[in-house]
């Protein structure tokens, strides 16, 4: 334990998500060490960040102006509607580059265990954005983890008797894996989701 400021800090930088005891040290006394140019530097960057940032009222990603530039792009095709957990899973989409359509954050995934349920997650709105009848096509995106499955599972069969086609993103092995060190799980689910050449 150290005292004062110091300990202060690590504390702070402890409660940060995947940030644990040791590296929440190393991050302190590096900005100890750091110059205080860029310690000023990062300080704005997280007032900033606090003031200006906030979720786009359309589809919950981050935004700087009421609507994201995704749900404020024309372009932008209104009859897809791909459904993810959290904004980085927008930006992980988007540099695929094969996705046009817009999207919808969830702010998170259904988790019993956390004491998560369908309340807690931006359903409601997607349902809403939904009966306006503009989509038809709804892409689950959620992540290939027990969760993720609950909450594309759950999504599906609210959805499936509007008639709105719903599907599923592909799960299966890593290009330039190798099928021994795959688990089951995910080589099960390469052998579901294979197609013919």
């Amino acid at each position: 334990m150290y005292e004062g400021a110091i300990q202060d800090l690590i504390d702070e930088l402890g409660r940060l998500p995947g940030v644990g005891p040791k590296s929440a040290q190393r991050i302190a006394f590096h900005v100890l060490s750091a110059d205080p140019t860029d310690i000023k530097r990062l300080a704005a960057a997280l007032s900033r960040v606090k003031e200006q940032v906030r979720f786009c009222v359309l589809c919950f990603n981050v935004a700087e102006e009421e609507q994201c530039r995704i749900c404020r792009d024309p372009r932008r095709r209104d009859d897809a509607l791909c459904v993810v957990e959290e904004p980085k899973d927008v930006v992980a989409i988007e540099r695929t580059n094969e996705f046009r359509g817009r999207y919808h954050v969830l702010g998170g995934a259904i988790n019993p265990l956390e004491g998560i349920g369908p309340d807690h997650l931006r359903i409601r709105e997607l349902m809403a954005r939904l009966a306006s009848g503009q989509v038809t096509e709804l892409i689950l995106a959620t992540d290939p983890n027990t969760e993720g499955e609950a909450t594309a599972t759950y999504l599906a069969l609210l959805v499936k008797p509007m008639g709105i086609t719903v599907s599923r993103l592909a799960s299966g092995l890593p290009v330039g894996g190798d099928l021994e060190y795959a688990d089951e799980i995910t080589l099960g689910r390469a052998f579901e989701g294979r197609r013919t050449l």
